[in-house]
């Protein structure tokens, strides 16, 4: 199982889905790691990520380009005069692909942040070819993040594997209540998978690779 997973926004739940899934992985008998490419403001993601998946890569080798201010990539570049080392990340993720077959590829903030004047997070997800996972934060003003990354994702020519409603609070209004039912009927094809806040596990059948 590889998958790049995004989100609709920074805070969508990217991390507490990628280390949900491996955890799930790994209690199944399938060794997953995984793997951020870019972090920016400080490596609480990677370290999420390395205390979900099993035991053997370095958090170098988790997340090969990073930039201590919380800002996009393509700005806390150049905060710390440091290009964008794109040929690093795709080495990192040849090496780490020889090692293990399940990998989940968190990207950094929305679809489309950028990393360069000229690339965005979606050059580097189609420069790995993986199906998308497409994490939404549940409140108002879902459905259209939703619409605009699913269809950026699309018009990329990669596949949207599955969408997955993250619930951070255990409050609901009529948005986050109304979301589910518009999204299954907005997107029919893609499956929908919705994660409560202290979700524990999610079932690995539900995100479907092809």
């Amino acid at each position: 199982m590889r998958f790049f997973i995004t989100g609709t926004d920074t805070d969508s739940g990217k991390t507490y889905v990628t280390s949900l899934l491996l955890r799930a992985l790994n209690a199944a008998g399938k060794p997953a790691v995984g793997f951020k490419p870019v972090c920016c403001g400080g490596r609480q993601d990677v370290a999420a990520l390395l205390a979900a998946g099993a035991a053997g890569p370095t958090e170098d080798e988790l997340n090969p380009v990073f930039f201590a201010q919380p800002l996009s990539p393509l700005v806390a570049g150049w905060m710390a005069n440091e290009p964008f080392d794109f040929p690093a990340i795709l080495s990192a993720w040849e090496k780490l692909s020889g090692r293990y077959e399940h990998i989940l590829v968190e990207g950094a903030g929305g679809w489309e942040v950028p990393v360069t004047v000229q690339q965005t997070m979606a050059d580097l997800a189609v420069a790995l070819g993986l199906p998308v996972v497409v994490v939404v934060n549940n409140r108002l003003g879902a459905l259209n993040h939703t619409l605009l990354t699913v269809r950026a994702v699309q018009s990329r020519g990669l596949k949207t594997a599955a969408i997955v409603l993250n619930y951070p609070q255990d409050e609901r209004d009529s948005a986050s209540i109304s979301n589910p039912a518009a999204l299954r009927e907005i997107f029919p094809d893609i499956p929908l998978i919705e994660v409560m806040h202290g979700e524990t596990e999610v079932d690995p059948a539900d995100f479907p690779e092809e």
